[in-house]
């Protein structure tokens, strides 16, 4: 994993922590739960009631932060007699302890997804549940919906399904560690099994044609009182254990397609011209071999971040994507376009009920489902409100903004400095743009750029610094000039 790490002078910390309280007010994020909500945690703690099923013999493991504590997801990973897998794949069963309708309800509907902050998280559901009996700790016994998939040798899906059980976890594993026994050989069987199954799924995912764009993410974190701003390359692991749950989000939309009933995460596929155009000028441009016939996707998944060129290419050409979105279908009206086009299959949220409002509602329809049933009344009621829900959701500008704060604070004492970095992205109004982003090997920050001439992207520039101020009231809290 690549960490290239910049600390903070007290003044930038300060002046970090006071922006982040602004974000928060702004936003309306809630940092504790009113104690009626509070209250009522407690009452569902005593209330709940475990399956029938008894599923705790199955050695599950987590694998997740060193941090986390609100562990959504667990597995088991074996081979099947005569080849293939089996993969066992508990989700905490959050419908266990929040019912419709209850204050713990109405307070994840406000809130609708877990937020996160360099300082501190807002979570979706009180802790006291999140990070206690609903998580999928180690060495406790919870309610869990555990998913059952059966793949053949190829790592292609044979059969799913879902049932409600109780499991208990045997370990909580982090990824850094996993890597290490993993590439060493060490690994017991059910932890090395998720490189193979891993590896064949990342290739099932290739050949229908989906979209793994991995650049480096930046990563804000608070360690012993101080923030540190980090690229963080993800670790094969992380990709190796993503796959198990697309492979479950994939199979989720499946089973409510076949049901007739259900809420799906779909993208329409860039039909507009003139951005396919664009974006072929700019492989061109950047020297990448575009050859006629080969899909976008295919050329994606060749390309290497650590080249800057691939990297410029692989931050321009996201506007092959279009914003994904939720539909909703019920009745057997199953709607003409169902498929998510970076995925390249029907797909749905199913994996992290803990964190996100509508994996409850999905997990829930699957479940009914594959028993035969008709859904529960507050899953049907809720459904075609989803998707205006989900939309509420402040995930993603937290994300963003916070590290917009964090990247301003780490260079809030060097303006007039110079730095080397390379123009990611560029304005696309402009045919000679003059204005794009610059993204810094060192410190770890992509800022606004302007230039006096045209900013040839994937160029290597010399980036000169005037200005870095979390505080600052309007949108672009970095700015650079070419030198």
């Amino acid at each position: 994993m690549r960490r290239r790490q910049m600390h903070m002078s007290r003044e930038a910390q300060d002046a970090l922590l006071e922006a982040l309280q602004q974000l928060r007010a702004e936003l309306k994020a809630p940092t504790g739960f009113p104690v009626h909500v509070l209250e009522a945690a407690e009452a569902a703690k005593a209330d709940v009631r475990l399956p029938d099923k008894d599923a705790t013999h199955l050695p599950l493991f987590t694998i997740d932060p060193p941090t986390s504590k609100d562990l959504d997801q667990a597995m088991f990973l074996e081979r099947r007699p005569g080849g293939g897998y089996r993969v066992h794949y508990a989700i905490a069963d959050v419908a266990a302890f929040v019912k419709a309708g209850s204050p713990l309800d109405a307070e994840a509907h406000d809130r609708i997804e877990t937020l996160y902050f360099p300082d501190l998280k807002v979570p979706l559901h009180p802790p006291s549940i999140s990070e206690g009996p609903a998580s999928l700790l180690p060495d406790q016994v919870v309610p869990a919906l555990l998913w059952q998939h059966d793949l053949d040798a190829d790592g292609n899906v044979t059969d799913s399904t879902v049932s409600r059980a109780k499991v208990r976890s045997r370990a909580k594993l982090d990824y850094q560690r996993v890597q290490q026994d993993i590439d060493a050989g060490t690994a017991e069987e059910p932890v090395a099994l998720l490189r193979e199954i891993g590896k064949l799924r990342e290739a099932v995912e290739a050949a229908r044609g989906g979209v793994s764009v991995n650049l480096p993410d930046q990563e804000v974190t608070l360690k012993e009182g101080s923030f540190r701003l980090s690229y963080v390359a993800a670790l094969p692991v992380e990709g190796w254990n993503e796959q198990i749950s697309l492979m479950t989000g994939m199979a989720a939309a499946r089973i409510m397609l076949d049901s007739g009933t259900g809420i799906l995460r779909t993208q329409k596929e860039q039909t507009d011209e003139n951005v396919i155009r664009r974006v072929r000028a700019i492989a061109k441009r950047l020297d990448i071999d575009w050859k006629p016939g080969v899909a976008y996707a295919a050329l994606v998944n060749s390309l290497d971040p650590a080249d800057q060129k691939h990297m410029a290419f692989l931050s321009e050409a996201t506007a092959m994507l279009l914003k994904a979105e939720y539909t909703t279908f019920r009745d057997g009206q199953i709607p003409e376009h169902t498929v998510h086009a970076a995925i390249a299959a029907p797909y749905t949220y199913c994996t992290a009920p803990l964190r996100r409002l509508i994996d409850r509602y999905t997990g829930e329809l699957c479940v009914a489902a594959c028993a035969g049933r008709t859904p529960p009344n507050w899953v049907l009621d809720a459904l075609y409100c989803l998707p205006c829900d989900m939309a509420r959701g402040k995930g993603k500008t937290a994300d963003r903004r916070a590290v917009d704060l964090a990247e301003a604070a780490v260079l809030k004492n060097r303006v007039g400095e110079v730095f080397d970095g390379t123009i990611t992205n560029t304005d696309t109004e402009d045919d000679r743009p003059k204005e794009g982003t610059v993204h810094l090997a060192e410190p770890a920050v992509m800022g606004r750029i302007t230039s006096g001439a045209e900013l040839d992207l994937g160029a290597s520039v010399r980036a000169k610094l005037t200005r870095a101020d979390p505080l600052f009231s309007g949108r672009h809290k970095i700015l650079f000039n070419t030198v």
